[in-house]
């Protein structure tokens, strides 16, 4: 459901193929649990099931994976997801619950696998929509993984590595939070490097190669990048620290 109905232009797909009947049983008997709405009042003591030392904010989390796993890696942790992409989302409530048949499935019968805590919330919709209501400092860390690259010059506008969406992240990050970017296209590197180059409140962290092309001691593996490395394409993984 949109926020606004002044929300900018989105440009990407909201739903892809027909989800299945288990699938859309989590989305409506779950997702009203963990989502986060507009009466969602951003408190880190408050958010979550518990209060959390630290909150991460995953921009386009696609189908869920790395999102379940970093919040499996680090239940003192909330983590604030956000995507527009139906699909996705339902894929995410099945690594959550564990519910992958159909059942059924009352509003509020559904509950988290015994491994996870109450850590992660979703917001479903465009993220420039939820980064007003986001106060000053509140996050420590940010993901924005394999973004669409946008490659041809003609729609480089549409790139979500941008000035207006920079000064947001940089507005909502703590000092020596961290911006975490990864891509498979050499494009999109270059052109995530020149923005990031061009402030003055980002610091790249790498010292050596190795620093951006291995993945981050905590990474969790994605769809996407499998997909990438199956088809000859070589991840990076830019981490920018917030001055």
């Amino acid at each position: 459901m949109p926020f606004d109905s002044n929300q900018p232009k989105f440009y990407g797909r909201r739903q892809g193929r027909k989800i299945r009947k288990a699938k859309s049983g989590l989305l409506e008997a779950f997702l009203p649990q963990i989502q986060i709405t507009p009466n969602t009042v951003f408190k880190k003591e408050t958010l979550f099931g518990k209060p959390v030392k630290r909150i991460f904010l995953e921009i386009g989390f696609g189908n869920g994976e790395h999102l379940a796993g970093q919040a499996l890696q680090h239940p003192d942790t909330g983590f604030i997801g956000a995507e527009v992409f139906k699909n996705g989302i339902a894929h995410l409530l099945t690594l959550l619950t564990g519910i992958k048949e159909k059942k059924d499935l009352p509003e509020g019968s559904v509950r988290l696998q015994d491994c996870r805590t109450d850590n992660i919330r979703v917001f479903s919709d465009d993220v420039r929509l939820l980064f007003a209501r986001l106060p000053d400092s509140f996050v420590d860390r940010v993901f924005v993984l394999f973004p669409d690259p946008w490659p041809k010059k003609r729609h480089e506008n549409r790139r979500f590595i941008n000035p207006q969406n920079l000064h947001e992240i940089a507005r909502i990050l703590k000092k020596g939070g961290i911006l975490r970017i990864a891509t498979d296209h050499k494009v999109y590197k270059s052109w995530a490097l020149r923005q990031l180059h061009a402030r003055s409140d980002f610091r790249w962290t790498a010292s050596c190669g190795n620093d951006w092309k291995r993945p981050p001691a905590d990474w969790i593996e994605t769809k996407y990048q499998r997909k990438a490395l199956a088809e000859g394409r070589r991840p990076v993984f830019l981490d920018f620290e917030k001055l």
